[in-house]
């Protein structure tokens, strides 16, 4: 084998290294072809061993031990390794696309429904590695592949095998994208990992790091700062997505999100991710679905529509194909106007439901003008209601009735048998199918908005530049 001369890529038996793709401390990255007939492109890491000291050869040996065992379709895969007397190699799947730092700078930002996307399939990978108590420590964007519209976690030069009690004590990883606890306190476990999405996240969605400093000393003052991380001023994000970021940003890790919140956490929706099995869901619902609407069950069958529109959603994004996925979209489409129609007649029957009950109501203030917990709590539902009714059929009215709701359960459970119970009773049922409706419209809402996303050119530009090779 040549040697590894400062132009010319070094040789390897299978494979020819083209052109460099960058280069770190201890290694080079190049693109490759297998020699064989496939002409496989790879990339190829080469690792020079003078430039190996004690810590990195083990980081460089269990980086190997960790991909050789691992397989998951956003983890890079590890095809082979080789050695000569100058260099180990580190033979890697090809991810097209580039890494996810360029992409976001290509961009500026991400709008919030592809930095969910790309953040599914970086907590997909994660529930892969935790359930293996494998840590990766060193997340950040340019260790984050594309292939086509797949994200793939790449670089485990300084991952480690770390039940969740373990704790460690060695720097790993870049500042930027640093747990708070690693650099200042200098004992840290497997949550610095939280943390490092959280950052991934915050600048998918704003173009920046939330540490991003001019100088090494500005950014050591921030890390140790004990401030809160914030959002930037008017950031326009949804209300799980805001508490996602400040939950990952926490500073502590004792009350930062743990790993099973952030897999069943609602903006993460793990259930909800574009893949293979998401049609089959989809269909499964509709069936349902339509089957209650024959049977005259309108409220069950728009929650079922719903619900099948949001596994439709992804399974659209997934296919690849371009004339099924126009089916696929007119399918939506009409199941959507349906659940349109549906949405009209129940909230025709809520209204005369609600009517009929008016009397009842209004008898159940006039019984609790002595109770001003109970009477405050009233108030809030009427305000829902009014709002709701002026064509508000937004998450703060939602709150609102999740409040009142709360409220009037609390005092339910202390008041005593007697008509006032009864009417207390009859009017939380009925404020909870307000709610339970607003919830299923407020979804639906968000579902449409999808998919007419879906066929923006801003999406289809994200996901043809994904596809770049």
């Amino acid at each position: 084998m040549a040697s590894h001369s400062t132009f010319a890529p070094p040789k390897l038996a299978d494979y020819i290294l083209t052109e460099r793709l960058g280069s770190g401390t201890y290694a080079t990255v190049y693109k490759a072809y297998s020699k064989g007939d496939s002409r496989e492109a790879v990339a190829v890491k080469v690792v020079s061993k003078k430039t190996l000291n004690k810590t990195s050869m083990e980081n460089l040996l269990t980086e190997i031990e960790i991909l050789k065992t691992v397989r998951h379709p956003h983890i890079v895969q590890l095809k082979d390794f080789q050695w000569d007397s100058e260099n180990i190699y580190l033979i890697l799947e090809w991810c097209s696309g580039g890494d996810l730092s360029r992409f976001i700078r290509s961009r500026r930002l991400l709008p919030e429904r592809v930095a969910q996307r790309f953040l599914q399939q970086i907590a997909c990978a994660l529930q892969y590695l935790h359930g293996r108590n494998i840590s990766h420590l060193d997340l950040k964007p340019q260790n984050i592949l594309l292939s086509g519209s797949v994200l793939k976690l790449s670089d485990f030069g300084f991952a480690a095998y770390m039940s969740p009690w373990d704790e460690q004590s060695a720097l790993r990883g870049s500042p930027l994208y640093m747990a708070p606890e690693m650099v200042c306190r200098r004992q840290y476990d497997s949550r610095v990992d939280l943390w490092s999405v959280g950052v991934i996240l915050y600048e998918a969605l704003f173009g920046r790091a939330p540490f991003a400093s001019r100088s090494y000393a500005e950014l050591e003052e921030k890390i140790r700062s004990d401030r809160p991380i914030e959002l930037p001023p008017g950031a326009r994000v949804s209300a799980d997505c805001r508490d996602l970021l400040l939950r990952l940003l926490e500073r502590n890790p004792e009350t930062r999100i743990t790993f099973t919140q952030f897999f069943s956490h609602g903006f993460v929706d793990l259930e909800h991710m574009a893949g293979p099995d998401s049609l089959g869901k989809a269909k499964e619902l509709v069936l349902r679905a339509v089957e209650k609407d024959q049977g005259g069950e309108r409220a069950a069958a728009l929650s079922l529509y719903c619900s099948a529109l949001e596994h439709f959603v992804p399974a659209v994004h997934y296919e690849t194909d371009r004339s099924r996925k126009e089916t696929l979209r007119q399918k939506v489409s009409q199941y959507a106007s349906r659940a349109e129609e549906l949405k009209a007649l129940v909230a025709s029957d809520n209204r005369e439901h609600f009517e009929e009950a008016r009397t009842a109501r209004d008898v159940l203030r006039e019984m609790s003008r002595d109770r001003p917990r109970l009477l405050a709590a009233l108030e809030l539902a009427r305000v829902a209601i009014a709002k709701e009714d002026s064509g508000s059929e937004d998450q703060e009215v939602l709150d609102l009735y999740q409040h009142c709701l709360g409220e009037l359960l609390l005092v339910l459970a202390a008041e005593s048998q007697g008509r006032r119970r009864e009417l207390l009773h009859s009017e939380i049922k009925s404020l909870m199918n307000r709610a339970e409706y607003l919830k299923e419209n407020i979804k639906m809402q968000a579902t449409q908005k999808a998919v007419s996303q879906d066929r923006e050119p801003l999406s289809e530009s994200v996901r043809s530049s994904c596809c770049l090779q």
